[in-house]
């Protein structure tokens, strides 16, 4: 099914052994119940660390064989690399050097504010044991993962551990495989975010969740299509994430999961989502962007054919976007003028004009919006009164546009987006 959405890459979160220590229940209780599996992110107990496989998910063999299995289906394993331990993590007793702790022997719990993660706790990157024996050790972790044939990791919070360790560790790290690609999940000021890509980070998250209205969509885009984002900075949009349900998703229904899918796929070369995202699952934690009954605490199975999902549109898109050069980067994106401030209009475009796409999206989940809009004649050195043959690349229907000025009108509770491939009329 993943495959036939058109995705060509399958993210784990950790797959190693889970802590028992201040193990975490269903919602992110302070109590685990004797059959609740903890958070994946509490990393390690007495069956093994990073470089271990959860025994409930299977061997190393099965590993290799799931890696294999999914090459055949043209898919790649990412895998989630999360520098952070359970209080039961081998490496505690092992090499307690690599850790701070307190005068009368405790060790004190992760945080970002405002979340405490009483499970989880973290390495200390210049404790007194720590250089260069845990640099190496943490290298030699991912190193184990690319010889088991995974080449793409997604690095939690790389913005809170030594910049010089990142630098250090992704070149050695691509010095042997070049093909290794290091996604930073940093949620952070942009300095450092510019600086995460500077430093070998290949591609990052955004700040694409928070950005709903034509205004700031605008300028976001705009921002990453200029110096020195774009040359530093490769976004990949993430519509959710298994820490974030965004507001906006909480109460738009179908109609705003299908705004933000079209607004990820066509906005940037890179996009990703979360499971549940394509059934549009968006109840909250009351008042927080956190998901209610998270399955970072929980197993939860899913009915991928339920009623009212996205799967066939997400399944267009990713078809769309294989098709069209044009929609395969953020980059080259212009905006072009649309009588609605509901209504986002752009447009992106090979070089030569080749492949020339306008891209049409509804910003209102709940009304029907309308406008005359721009056809960019100017792009193909053609007068105002030209035509332009039009495919409606959803649909497959075909037509000509004569003059200009054009008009649109996008329904949410059909179809709250459009994407026309144009060339001239010769």
């Amino acid at each position: 099914m993943i495959r036939d959405m058109g995705f060509d890459v399958l993210y784990f979160p950790p797959i190693h052994p889970v802590g028992r220590a201040h193990r975490k229940g269903r919602n992110n209780t302070l109590q685990a119940g004797p059959d609740d599996p903890g958070s994946p992110y509490a990393i390690g107990s007495s069956e093994g660390g990073h470089e271990a496989i959860h025994p409930q998910l299977g061997s190393r063999e099965d590993f290799r064989n799931l890696v294999k299995a999914a090459a055949e289906h043209d898919l790649e394993i990412a895998l989630d690399f999360a520098i952070q331990c359970s209080p039961d993590h081998p490496w505690l007793e092992e090499h307690p050097g690599w850790f701070s702790w307190r005068p009368d022997g405790s060790i004190r719990y992760a945080e970002n504010p405002p979340k405490k993660y009483q499970d989880i706790v973290n390495v200390d990157f210049y404790a007194e044991d720590a250089v260069p024996a845990l640099w190496l050790k943490l290298r030699d972790v991912v190193q184990g993962w690319v010889d088991e044939g995974v080449k793409i990791f997604r690095v939690d919070n790389p913005h809170t551990k030594p910049l010089p360790f990142w630098e250090w560790m992704i070149a050695d790290i691509r010095g042997r495989d070049p093909e290794v690609l290091f996604l930073a999940e940093a949620f952070t000021r942009p300095a450092m975010m510019k600086r995460l890509g500077k430093i070998g980070f290949n591609m990052s998250y955004t700040y694409f969740t928070w950005r709903n209205t034509k205004a700031e969509l605008t300028d976001y885009l705009s921002e990453l299509n200029e110096s020195p984002m774009r040359e530093c900075y490769r976004p990949n949009f993430f519509v959710n994430t298994p820490d974030i349900n965004p507001y906006f998703l909480q109460s738009s229904g179908r109609p705003g999961f299908l705004i933000r899918a079209a607004l990820a796929t066509l906005g940037s070369g890179l996009w990703g989502m979360y499971s549940g995202f394509e059934l549009c699952e968006g109840e909250p934690v009351p008042g927080k962007e956190e998901y209610l009954d998270s399955e970072k605490y929980q197993i939860k199975p899913r009915d991928y054919t339920a009623p009212g999902n996205i799967v066939y549109e997400i399944a267009q898109l990713n078809r769309i976007r294989r098709e069209n050069p044009a929609l395969q980067t953020h980059l080259g994106i212009a905006f072009y003028p649309v009588h609605n401030e509901r209504l986002l209009f752009f447009g992106k475009r090979t070089d030569d004009l080749g492949n020339f796409v306008l891209v049409a999206i509804n910003l209102d989940p709940f009304e029907a919006q309308e406008g005359a809009f721009e056809l960019p004649l100017w792009e193909f050195e053609l007068p105002d009164e030209a035509a332009l043959h039009v495919e409606d690349l959803m649909s497959g229907h075909r037509w000509t546009w004569h003059g200009k000025w054009q008009s649109m009108r996008l329904e949410p509770w059909n179809l709250p987006f459009a994407i026309w491939r144009i060339h001239p009329v010769r």
